[in-house]
């Protein structure tokens, strides 16, 4: 599938953490670049985007539209080949995971390739999921071999009620494929990043990799980090697959984005190597059955404490490097810019 550069290219979500990235690769192979925000005259909220676009040789467009609301991304799709899907909620600790992440991903996935049905125009999409999307709990590890994830495999024990942001990338995607499969105009390419880390190109938003990372500074977990092992990648590498995967004209198929698998024990270690002991980083894990114990007054579920707290994973990124052609960035560096950001801005 050849996408033509010279057509623009709507990227969902512009204004988030790793789709801002994605804006900026875009700009600055002088693309045009159609931005769909909800709120157009809040320019507050896209001046770091605006000012991307006036340092390079492309154009950034905005039009006013809601993932929740059907039709609303029909002018701004007008004339794009590619659709760059990024726009879904990350909020762990939302009070109602229901209406604010499981709705708004699924029903934001339909309202987009609905859109992309009707539009005569559209080649392929590249669609944001996670490797959430291919497994729930660090235990799942167990049951594949060497705890070693790959695209061939799906998250079958996430629920609505028990790991909701995880079930909601995995019904999102999968509704992804399922109306993809039902025409044969446009295609579509699946990124699965693991923990994404690394500066913002907008130091005022909050998202759930900053309160990670403040966390990781600010003394909150001075005492001890729970054991914990994800896998991460620098949000500069996920916005390059966006973008590769975009014009590639063999991508296919779903990636898993991961730079390597740390434990959060070991992201603090990259601080205090960098910046010695001026930041009250953790030093120690804590102990598993005093994080179950207080995981009600931290605002953290005893059954997520219990499935992944002490659990080794590993995730499989040989199809991103090969057929990408990644070459990652070591996760210490995108935990030390990231953390550079915060002392830059006052914030630890």
């Amino acid at each position: 599938m050849k996408i033509s550069k010279s057509l623009p290219v709507l990227v969902t979500g512009a204004t988030g953490y790793i789709a801002g990235w994605v804006v900026k690769n875009l700009l600055d192979e002088g693309i045009t670049v159609h931005a769909p925000i909800r709120d157009l005259a809040n320019t507050q909220k896209r001046i770091h985007l605006d000012k991307l676009a006036e340092d390079s040789s492309g154009e950034i467009k905005y039009f006013k539209s809601d993932l929740m609301i059907e039709d609303s991304y029909k002018e701004a799709m007008k004339g794009c080949e590619l659709v760059i899907h990024t726009a879904s909620p990350f909020v762990m600790d939302s009070k109602d995971p229901q209406k604010e992440v499981i709705e708004p991903a699924l029903k934001g996935t339909q309202n987009v390739l609905k859109t992309v049905n009707e539009t005569e125009s559209v080649k392929r999409v590249v669609l944001t999921s996670s490797v959430a999307a291919i497994y729930g709990n660090g235990i799942d590890g167990q049951s594949v071999e060497g705890g070693m994830f790959n695209e061939s495999m799906w998250n079958t024990t996430s629920t609505s009620t028990d790991g909701e942001y995880s079930y909601s990338k995995t019904i999102a995607e999968k509704e992804a494929w399922k109306i993809c499969g039902e025409q044969k105009r446009w295609d579509l390419v699946v990124i699965n990043p693991g923990f994404v880390l690394g500066p913002s190109l907008n130091p005022n938003a909050l998202f759930e990799s900053k309160k990670f990372m403040l966390q990781m500074g600010n003394g909150d977990l001075k005492s001890g980090a729970p054991d914990i092992t994800m896998g991460m990648v620098d949000v500069r590498d996920v916005s390059q697959a966006h973008v590769i995967a975009g014009f590639s004209e063999t991508a296919k198929g779903r990636h898993i984005l991961s730079a390597g698998t740390h434990t959060l024990l070991e992201t603090g270690g990259f601080i205090k190597e960098k910046f010695g002991d001026k930041y009250p980083v953790p030093t120690r894990n804590a102990p598993k059955f005093l994080i179950w114990i207080l995981a009600p007054f931290i605002g953290v579920k005893r059954n997520f404490v219990s499935k992944n707290i002490g659990y080794k994973i590993d995730f499989d990124n040989s199809k991103s490097i090969k057929e990408l052609g990644i070459n990652y960035s070591p996760v210490k560096k995108a935990v030390v810019d990231f953390f550079q950001q915060f002392i830059d801005n006052g914030l630890v």
